[in-house]
């Protein structure tokens, strides 16, 4: 019983873990984004201040990280003292070639698997750092295309050898044909998006800012133009005027109301 009590807890301490490494890397982030948007005339007057706090920032991120292995290296020994002495070695040699066929099988199918040394759970990206099972914006349209194309995705997968993210449009269409299509993007075609569940996350934009948001009752982004930003950053929605969202019979663009967690900074050089 003690065994099991002693699991329970650490799979408290793994959540734990999990909850503080997350509020660490959206201090992060959010730094990252302060600076993106600071000329470097004004951020030599930061001094040291700031960059000994993005530096303790990223070293307590690590020591979260180093703490989540050895959690989960202590709970995997733990499970396998709840398993039937035996069984699982008999098991495995009775099937190890079909074993090795299906792992191959499942780490294809699977790409949130991370056993591979240039496999890892996080990315430092332009914008920030994302993590894997992160929702992000990502650009899909190839550099020489005429307009910029960006989706909402689901980081699946960094692959540190490629320096490439994986990804996954999870909501490709109403048509019966749709796929979720996967693509593997540079870290510069990827801008992390505010947590719902934080709206202090995210970056406070002034009415008349440009931005990057989510149309309404889609997963693409377009440029629009902040008409209200929030009063209180406990406020959920920015009131936006989308780029050529003409609707007949109105004078001006229409105003809609857009979430915080689907606005970001508009990326330089943007083409739409």
């Amino acid at each position: 019983m003690a065994s099991y009590e002693t699991a329970h807890e650490n799979l408290r301490e793994l959540e734990r873990l999990r909850r503080s490494q997350e509020a660490v890397i959206n201090k992060i982030n959010k730094i990252h984004s302060r600076l993106s948007r600071t000329s470097a005339e004004v951020a030599e007057r930061y001094g040291d201040t700031l960059w000994m706090k993005l530096r303790h920032l990223y070293s307590e991120a690590k020591q979260f990280a180093d703490d989540e292995d050895r959690v989960s290296q202590a709970l995997i020994a733990q499970i396998e003292t709840f398993m039937v002495p035996g069984q699982t070695t008999t098991h495995r040699k009775k099937s190890d070639g079909a074993e090795q066929k299906r792992r191959r099988v499942k780490a294809d199918a699977d790409p949130s698997r991370l056993s591979s040394p240039s496999v890892s759970l996080r990315c430092s990206t332009d914008h920030g750092v994302v993590l894997v099972g992160d929702q992000v914006a990502a650009k899909i349209s190839p550099d020489n295309a005429e307009k910029d194309e960006w989706i909402v995705v689901k980081v699946t997968r960094f692959d540190r050898e490629l320096n490439r993210l994986e990804v996954i449009d999870e909501d490709p269409g109403d048509d019966e044909d749709s796929v979720q299509r996967k693509y593997k993007l540079p870290s510069a075609c990827i801008i992390p998006l505010p947590k719902p569940s934080d709206p202090s996350s995210a970056l406070d934009f002034a009415a008349g800012s440009q931005v990057l948001a989510v149309y309404p009752g889609t997963t693409a982004l377009y440029k629009a133009t902040v008409a209200a930003h929030r009063k209180r950053k406990t406020d959920e929605n920015y009131v936006l005027e989308f780029d050529d969202d003409e609707e007949e019979g109105m004078d001006g663009l229409p105003q809609r109301n857009v979430p915080f967690y689907q606005v970001v900074q508009l990326p330089e050089n943007h083409r739409q």
